[in-house]
């Protein structure tokens, strides 16, 4: 199910639909790296990356940045030496939606790659 997420592309969010149920949100982790973790209110997925150089860490950054673009649905990224983390979350509903899934299907898809080098 990862690659069926990460072949959709987002539609855009401006509220005005409920955000995922737990049920849902649950549902979709399934699809996902089990790295993976569901915030215990179900509001926000994370999951960090570990790196073993710097330039590793912000080439994985930048793509990361450039799927966010692409997709028009932004994370917040904390970057240290080695370490990135990845939360989404769809803040014009408060909660999760679909394109929380297929953004961080496409990172997985992205991170194979990266981190397998």
């Amino acid at each position: 199910m990862t690659s069926s997420l990460a072949e959709k592309r987002c539609k855009p969010c401006e509220g005005g639909v409920p955000p995922l149920t737990m049920e849902q949100a649950v549902k979709l982790m399934e699809a996902l790296h089990p790295d993976w973790t569901l915030r215990s209110d179900g509001k926000e997925i994370s999951r960090t990356f570990e790196f073993k150089a710097y330039s590793r860490t912000i080439a994985f950054t930048n793509a990361v940045a450039w799927i966010a673009t692409n997709e028009g649905h932004h994370p917040d990224l904390v970057v240290t030496y080695g370490k990135c983390i990845v939360n989404y979350s769809t803040h014009a509903v408060s909660g999760l939606t679909d394109n929380d899934f297929i953004c961080a299907a496409k990172i997985d898809r992205c991170a194979r790659t990266v981190i397998s080098d």
